[in-house]
């Protein structure tokens, strides 16, 4: 636990570590997750953020889905020489569902302090995930803007629900904010780029990473190159 708390960047000296999570097939990860993660660290005050690379994701179909290994491997590449941590640790924990994985990050981390963050495209369809109100009350929710999705997020039955939790990023700079449930919602000058248009220019990218062996910079565990 010492060393992944120490690839985290973590603050040790001034209480928990405070971490953001990004959760996502990264499929390939990209530019834009890069810096949504960076400005989501300077918004709200983490010592870093780690990426959660999905096995996989139920509401993605799995037909051009990446094997893991070229997913982690990509995210690893995009999160070099910046406060990220890419992890497929959801292998290792066996959780199928957000609410789940978050659960369990909790009871292993106790001395760590996490916000979830997703795009306004993820809390237009929040509704449909598995207890998504236990997810809410498992800890603070940070919301970044993502274009052409803020007003079907707006009207939806989760931010309606949340809307009563609101809070400002300033709040989960001082210690008594981190309490849940919670929406922090975060606005940046929009970026455009998506993993589906990069697939659609470079439908090979995958194989740039084929037969290679990744290992997991949070759990130590190697992902091998088979792992579907």
């Amino acid at each position: 636990m010492a060393g992944a708390r120490h690839r985290a960047g973590s603050a040790l000296n001034r209480g928990k570590p405070r971490v953001g999570l990004l959760g996502g097939s990264f499929n390939p990860a990209h530019g834009g997750h890069r810096r949504i993660s960076l400005f989501a660290r300077d918004a709200l005050g983490l010592d870093a953020v780690w990426w959660l690379v999905s096995p996989g994701n139920p509401l993605k179909p799995r037909a051009g889905m990446a094997p893991l290994p070229a997913r982690l491997g990509s995210a690893l590449r995009m999160a070099r020489r910046a406060p990220i941590v890419p992890t497929a640790i959801e292998r290792e924990l066996g959780t199928v569902y957000t609410v789940d994985t978050l659960r369990a990050l909790r009871r292993r981390y106790p001395d760590i302090d996490f916000v979830w963050l997703m795009g306004s495209d993820n809390l237009a369809q929040l509704h449909r995930w598995r207890d998504w109100r236990r997810l809410a009350r498992t800890m603070p929710i940070a919301v970044i803007a993502r274009p052409g999705y803020d007003s079907l997020a707006a009207a939806s039955p989760a931010a309606a629900w949340l809307g009563r939790y609101r809070r400002s990023a300033a709040s989960l700079k001082h210690r008594a904010g981190w309490s849940a449930p919670a929406l922090i919602q975060l606005r940046f000058d929009p970026d455009p780029r998506s993993a589906t248009a990069i697939r659609r220019a470079d439908p090979d990218w995958a194989r740039r990473f084929a037969g290679r062996a990744v290992r997991d910079p949070l759990t130590h565990h190697p992902v091998d190159p088979d792992t579907p």
